[in-house]
């Protein structure tokens, strides 16, 4: 089962529990389109800023919460997370309209 998640302490408290940090994909100058939020979890977190995935220009930058939610508002988004399992830790997530809860 899955849950959408749209309230700020919700998807801080998901986050914090897996390790998570809120992110910004670094865009190089010229490169237009909408900006893409991310959620980095441990080592990916650590290696934030530099090329990782080799297939895109860029990296992520890690952000304040206030500055994601920001973002996270003004997109409408909702973040569609596994619900919670005994034992288990899922970090899957997505972005989401809300107006699909």
């Amino acid at each position: 089962m899955t849950q959408v998640l749209v309230k700020h302490d919700e998807i801080r408290q998901w986050a914090t529990a897996r390790s998570g940090n809120p992110a910004i994909e670094d865009r190089p100058t010229g490169i237009g389109g909408p900006l893409v939020l991310r959620i980095v979890f441990d080592q990916q977190a650590l290696n934030a800023g530099e090329n990782q995935y080799g297939d895109r220009p860029g990296g992520l930058d890690l952000v304040g919460w206030d500055e994601w939610f920001e973002h996270f508002d003004a997109m409408k988004y909702g973040l569609l997370v596994e619900d919670e399992r005994p034992g288990v830790l899922d970090d899957y997530y997505e972005f989401v309209p809300r107006d699909q809860r």
